[in-house]
């Protein structure tokens, strides 16, 4: 009895002018239109999983880096630069156009964590249980925070009272964090009986997440107290991000069911349910059908009012990876090696190109470009025809 996401490029635009939500910046290199950048895992605070623009029905492969291990992390893209990080232990910056590598960051384990890339600096978290801010123009040190497990979920942040900037992230150490992100100092700390796998949701103050504990908690952005706490059910565990859109929460979980919570009444508003298979993958949420990956090996298109399926799209293997709404069509990945782009409206698959191993990155979409990672230690980069 959960899962959720939700949104399109209206409603996207519509949370950026929403009184508590701030500009989504940019950040290093040069300065272009927020709502070009992806700067963020999933695109906003929301974590709805929009990108503005348009997508060739026909993209190429653009270049390749290669990298010492699978890339199960997803990138930030700001302005012509790439952010991605390796099992390898390293965050890269990569030249959006070229492929080339401007520098790296070396950490003591995996880095599974998408980067947050705000103000000039890069934020993300490694597998060495560490939260790291480095200079997005050098990719020098600014600071790391020691969490007591790993960090694989992205930062997310917050605007606070007196202008300074907060990350909110969490850890497997069954914490989620508010730090200062010109220090790195805890504010905050906000305990679960579990894991926390995914990137914390904030929209009107409320920072929403769901983790192994199997439960749906919503937190005060300000103190890090308790709002509610919404029960799943039994093995209900939540591995992935949840989205948080209009009072409403789009959550999928190993219950096998992905569904829509009404923070009011803390009920379902709906649930769509599979009989067999969880969904991992966090959704993409449109303005009216919400896009989402499951490991019965199809991705699911689901209307966002009544939770009634729409249309799926089967793949040879699973879907761990989160899709992206661009447009009129839909980029993700599958554990079968392959990244599709299908129709929103209808499924229909209009490309696809094989890379050989399994996806578990999502795309990031800028410009036209997508980018997405992949367990043969590649970062592919693709985009429009000329």
């Amino acid at each position: 009895m959960t899962a959720f996401r939700l949104s399109a490029i209206a409603l996207a635009l519509a949370l950026v002018a929403c009184a508590d939500e701030q500009p989504e910046p940019g950040a290093g290199g040069r300065t272009r239109a927020a709502a070009v950048d992806w700067w963020i895992y999933r695109g906003d605070r929301s974590l709805t999983g929009v990108a503005s623009g348009s997508l060739s029905d026909t993209p190429e492969l653009a270049w390749t880096f290669k990298t010492e291990g699978a890339v199960t992390s997803s990138a930030a893209i700001v302005g012509e630069t790439v952010y991605i990080g390796s099992v390898d232990g390293k965050l890269y910056a990569l030249d959006l156009i070229t492929g080339e590598q401007r520098w790296a960051y070396e950490t003591e384990d995996a880095v599974e964590s998408p980067p947050l890339v705000l103000d000039g600096k890069v934020y993300f978290g490694s597998n060495d249980c560490y939260v790291y801010c480095v200079d997005a123009t050098s990719g020098q040190l600014c600071w790391k925070f020691e969490t007591y497990e790993k960090v694989i979920g992205s930062a997310n942040f917050v605007k606070a009272d007196d202008g300074k900037t907060h990350l909110i992230v969490g850890s497997h150490d069954a914490n989620v964090y508010c730090l200062d992100a010109a220090t790195g100092k805890k504010i905050w700390a906000y305990e679960t009986m579990n894991y926390v796998n995914g990137t914390p949701s904030i929209s009107n103050n409320r920072v929403v997440f769901g983790g192994c504990d199997a439960i749906l908690h919503v937190v005060d952005v300000r103190t890090g107290k308790v709002v509610s706490e919404v029960e799943l059910g039994a093995e209900c565990y939540v591995p992935g991000s949840v989205v948080h859109v209009d009072g409403k929460v789009y959550v999928g979980h190993y219950g096998n069911a992905f569904a829509c919570i009404d923070l009011k009444n803390e009920k379902n508003d709906w649930a769509y349910l599979n009989n067999e298979h969880p969904f991992f993958s966090s959704p993409a949420v449109g303005e009216d059908r919400i896009v989402v990956g499951c490991r019965d090996r199809s991705l699911h298109c689901i209307g966002r009012k009544d939770g009634k399926v729409i249309w799926t799209f089967p793949t040879r293997r699973k879907i761990d990876g989160s899709p992206v709404i661009c447009g009129d069509k839909v980029v993700f990945g599958s554990g079968d090696g392959r990244v599709y782009m299908v129709r929103l409206d209808d499924g229909e698959e209009v490309w696809q190109y094989e890379l050989g191993r399994a996806i578990i990155s999502s795309p990031a979409i800028s410009d036209g470009m997508i980018v997405i990672g992949s367990n043969d230690k590649n970062v592919y980069a693709f985009r429009a025809r000329p």
